[in-house]
């Protein structure tokens, strides 16, 4: 098995010792920023892990909260000027600590489960949403609530055609997007037909394996890897597009880590429509672009979700200290002081910016800042680019403005 876990120790421990401890890791780490301790950066994180690694540390409850607090935002990717990877020894630490976790145990077994059974844990979990979630919440066991739509998106037709084809695409939903915003998935569809292209959705998709490798899951997410690899590469399609940017880095950078070979057709929205869509007439609205740390970090991705933006007449307004919305999957479950510090910081940018709506192209994101951003709409850039240039084109009431309403703006 080529996973991070099947490596040998040796090899982690000597990219690990490569660190001189210059702190250029520190710079952008939001944890860093919120707690100098330390062990709270991701400097301090790979010393304790060389630590573990040479015995000289044994695994204990604060070893595993130094470990498992790192948000994995990819902050420090690249950042390393002797090139070590950061997040894979962050990767590698949990699946050696993960047997002694006892904290996160019950989360290793939902996820097991639900991995295993995904549209039956989707429908208990529809079952209790309203008394059950609601309850959960209320006794901050929960972050937040959000309401389950009627049915996932992949239960929809899987090929989705066009009369004069430009071209074929693949569409990885991934769970956010198939069981939580099934609506994002369906206006990315309507995009991509209205630009000619056909849309596949195949059968046999599954979890990227995210969410498993935090808990330090690594097999399990290797398996993931192996079935999804499996499902898209015999695919002919131009691209394999997500609306989420995790499970893009996942798709393309770290499934070569974890199984040799990646899906290398795989890319967020902003880098294949920026060439496919025209400058639009104005939406006559001013945005803040929240950046999801994955799009920004690993996928290297700032330009062109804003000059998508631009294009569909919208007007940034930037912000200098724009930063982590403390999401990063269950950090926010398990550090909620942490991420509720960090959601807070970026809310003031947002206040402050004193923009109409808030973009973002991430759907954990977009559930994070639901909670504090209410006075004005929390959209995924595909909301933006249906509005631009389908909605607008066909002279109906569109999504933007129905946000609108929704939150007490004028439409």
């Amino acid at each position: 098995m080529n996973s991070t876990r099947s490596k040998e120790p040796a090899n982690i421990l000597k990219d690990i010792s490569k660190c001189v401890r210059c702190g250029s890791c520190r710079v952008l780490c939001p944890t860093s920023a919120d707690d100098p301790l330390e062990p709270l950066g991701a400097r301090g994180r790979l010393m304790l892990l060389r630590g573990l690694l040479t015995g000289k540390i044994q695994p204990s409850r604060l070893l595993n909260e130094r470990i498992f607090s790192c948000l994995l935002c990819g902050a420090c990717t690249g950042k390393c000027p002797l090139g070590v990877d950061i997040p894979a020894a962050i990767y590698y630490g949990r699946a050696l600590l993960e047997k002694t976790d006892k904290k996160r145990g019950f989360m290793r077994a939902f996820l097991r489960l639900s991995m295993k059974w995904p549209d039956l844990a989707f429908s208990l979990a529809r079952m209790s949403q309203h008394f059950l979630v609601p309850a959960l919440a209320k006794l901050g066991i929960i972050p937040f609530s959000h309401a389950l739509p009627e049915i996932p998106l992949r239960r929809l037709e899987q090929v989705f055609k066009v009369q004069k084809k430009r071209g074929r695409v693949a569409v990885f939903t991934g769970c956010s997007v198939n069981y939580i915003f099934p609506s994002l998935g369906e206006s990315l569809i309507n995009l991509l037909q209205q630009l000619g292209y056909e849309v596949v959705l195949p059968k046999g998709e599954v979890c990227c394996g995210a969410l498993l490798r935090s808990l330090g899951l690594e097999d399990e997410a290797v398996l993931q890897a192996k079935k999804n690899y499996q499902v898209f590469s015999r695919l002919k399609v131009e691209a394999i597009l997500s609306l989420c940017p995790t499970c893009t880095m996942n798709l393309k950078f770290d499934y070569p880590k974890m199984i040799g070979k990646g899906l290398e057709k795989a890319m967020d929205i902003s880098a294949f429509f920026r060439d496919k869509v025209e400058i639009t007439g104005g939406i006559g609205k001013t945005a803040f672009f929240h950046d999801p740390c994955h799009l920004r970090y690993s996928l290297g991705m700032q330009e062109e979700p804003r000059e998508l933006i631009q294009k569909a007449g919208i007007e940034l307004i930037e912000s200098r200290d724009s930063g982590c919305c403390g999401f990063a999957g269950l950090y926010c479950f398990y550090y909620r002081d942490r991420s509720r510090s960090l959601l807070q910081r970026q809310t003031k940018n947002i206040i402050d910016s004193r923009a109409d709506t808030v973009i973002t192209s991430c759907p954990g994101c977009i559930l994070q800042l639901s909670q504090t951003v209410t006075d004005r709409p929390v959209l995924h850039l595909v909301e933006i680019l249906e509005e631009a240039y389908c909605y607008r084109q066909a002279d109906k009431k569109s999504v933007l403005k129905a946000q609108m309403e929704r939150v007490g703006e004028k439409p």
